[in-house]
């Protein structure tokens, strides 16, 4: 039964899984928790386009650090009445955070933003985000497989590393790599690896996290996720949201001679939206809607975000 403040905010059937929650009601969840961050720390952690605001890191975010927080907690109830029961001594391991959602949608500001939130909660002060981007094949092996224009669908990952990945963090290894990506060389980074050393919560963003095993497969990262958010938004928005930030682009990190899309920021601006349109309607866009959207019905909470990029619904699943 929902609290009595709430349930006239609950939408859908009354046997719905979900809970549905405008962001007015949400907001109150979080009233008691002081705002730990200040304008310059949020201004460090924003994406390129995305123009989050204290006021809404207060009524969402703070809100889902607050529930995430329960669920760290509560993992560590049960962790240490399994230490009882088994009579064992083994550490506990990661509480892992899935955030997923489609190209522009702002999912790296969330997962960034939610990392620094849960940091300064006192139960778990060591937080760690890796990317799935790092896991992408290199350009070499996608150009030799003919996947360079499905960059970002599950095939151009090395899902076996990935995998292992995350099977090593839930195993409680005292050390685990992952390989670096670089979004201005768009590339994989050679010999250089992100380490990462028992966290008290590892967040895994990407774009792919909530996919279920394949036919060929037992397991999937998805498996190993104690919690998943879905940043979602209408694929109209997300479309131009992407036009948007390309056109940003190309007047700053485009025109850095490293950059692996140094030649778009010579074309003009019409030849510009015209570039941004064609690589959304030949790999994002058919990436959202074959591989991505399909996902969203796993997670464990979805953040939905209005035309103008800020969240307007909170969908939460039941427990």
């Amino acid at each position: 039964m929902l609290p009595e403040h709430l349930q006239h905010h609950h939408r859908g059937p009354g046997h719905s899984p979900f809970i549905d929650f405008d962001r007015a009601s949400w907001a109150r969840l979080g009233e008691t928790s002081p705002l730990p961050l200040t304008a310059g720390e949020l201004e460090r952690v924003r994406s390129l386009g995305d123009d989050i605001d204290l006021d809404e890191v207060r009524e969402v975010y703070l809100p889902l650090s607050r529930l995430l927080n329960l669920h760290v907690q509560e993992g560590g109830r049960l962790y240490r009445a399994y230490r009882t029961f088994l009579g064992g001594t083994a550490a506990r391991t990661p509480f892992v955070i899935g955030v997923a959602g489609s190209v522009s949608a702002g999912k790296s500001t969330t997962a960034r933003l939610l990392r620094l939130l849960l940091a300064r909660w006192p139960q778990h002060p060591r937080v760690e985000l890796v990317t799935t981007d790092g896991f992408l094949y290199p350009n070499a092996v996608l150009e030799a497989r003919g996947l360079m224009q499905r960059k970002g669908f599950p095939e151009s990952y090395d899902r076996r590393k990935l995998l292992r990945f995350i099977t090593d963090v839930k195993a409680g290894r005292a050390e685990v790599t992952a390989p670096v990506y670089s979004h201005l060389v768009y590339d994989i980074v050679p010999d250089e690896r992100l380490v990462v050393r028992r966290p008290d919560i590892l967040l895994i963003e990407g774009l792919n996290v909530l996919q279920p095993a394949g036919a060929n497969s037992a397991l999937t990262v998805s498996d190993f996720i104690d919690f998943s958010v879905y940043v979602d938004a209408a694929p109209a928005d997300l479309r131009r949201w992407y036009v948007e930030r390309f056109l940003r682009l190309r007047e700053t990190a485009f025109r850095d001679p490293a950059s692996y899309f140094r030649r778009y920021a010579e074309l003009d601006h019409e030849d510009a939206v015209k570039h941004a349109q064609s690589i959304w309607a030949t790999i994002n866009g058919p990436n959202l809607a074959e591989n991505i959207l399909p996902t969203r019905g796993r997670a464990s909470l979805v953040l939905t975000k209005g035309p103008r990029h800020d969240v307007t619904r909170i969908r939460l699943r039941k427990v």
